[in-house]
């Protein structure tokens, strides 16, 4: 039976002295790219996450309290919660990781008022406990990565994964800028994606990014639900039970009509 995974570790939360490689399982793991698709084929990028990595999600963590509760929240997860599972003692939870005026057992709000996200991006931005539940991993991953620059967008940014987007991109220290190229499609104003290039660096190279994005979704993987590791556990145990069950019934049933002619 297969255990969330613990690490012998002190874990040094402050936001300056995280790690951002990802070693180990997820790193093996393929994106679309080390796959072997095209490094522009972005629609076959996953993010080979695992809710299993404890480092996974303590670095996911703290890549959304950094960069992500500003705007949106996780009004399904508590910090207490989230404390025990990532193995996150209460100094490091309360100096790294709380916002100010909140406590450990408050649920994980977002700071930007709703009325101030719908007069400053057109929309308040959207609660993301749910989001690798309803959307999948491979689309916030993708979501992430496919940045480009538009001047023509409030923003001056678009996205592949979701054209016209309203949130700009936030990550673009790390990621840098990237340009996208077009071709003429077919139809009238149809444009077909080509390639992304390179425009303004960022203080990440592409693997490096790539791991901070695998990391920020395993976390998101983990908010949507928290036991799936628990969970996936026990159903090993429950479908043992329930052959062991049948094969006892078989030979109940056997004794019962072995006198029926």
């Amino acid at each position: 039976m297969r255990k969330l995974a613990t690490f012998a570790i002190s874990l040094g939360f402050a936001l300056a002295s995280w790690p951002l490689a990802n070693h180990g399982a997820l790193a093996a793991e393929a994106t679309g790219e080390s796959q072997g698709a095209s490094a522009n084929d972005w629609e076959s990028w996953k993010p080979g996450n695992s809710v299993a990595s404890l480092s996974s999600l303590q670095r996911g963590a703290r890549n959304f309290m950094g960069y992500c509760v500003g705007c949106h929240s996780l009004k399904y997860m508590r910090y207490s919660r989230m404390a025990a599972d990532l193995k996150v003692s209460d100094a490091l939870l309360d100096k790294d990781l709380i916002q100010p005026g909140d406590n450990k057992n408050n649920y994980i709000i977002g700071s930007l008022a709703p009325a101030d996200g719908e007069a400053w991006f057109g929309k308040a931005p959207p609660d993301l406990s749910l989001i690798a539940r309803s959307k999948g991993t491979e689309y916030v991953y993708q979501f992430l990565k496919t940045f480009y620059s538009d001047p023509a967008a409030p923003t001056g940014v678009n996205n592949l994964a979701l054209p016209g987007t309203a949130m700009p991109h936030v990550l673009s220290e790390l990621q840098g800028v990237q340009a996208a190229v077009f071709k003429s499609g077919e139809a009238a104003g149809e444009k077909e994606f080509v390639k992304f290039a390179p425009n303004v660096p960022g203080r990440l190279s592409a693997a490096e990014y790539d791991d901070f994005v695998r990391d920020t979704v395993n976390f998101l993987d983990y908010v949507g639900e928290p036991t799936q590791v628990q969970r996936q556990s026990l159903g090993v145990w429950v479908v043992l039970f329930l052959l062991a069950f049948t094969g006892i019934a078989f030979l109940l049933k056997k004794e019962y009509w072995k006198d029926v002619k």
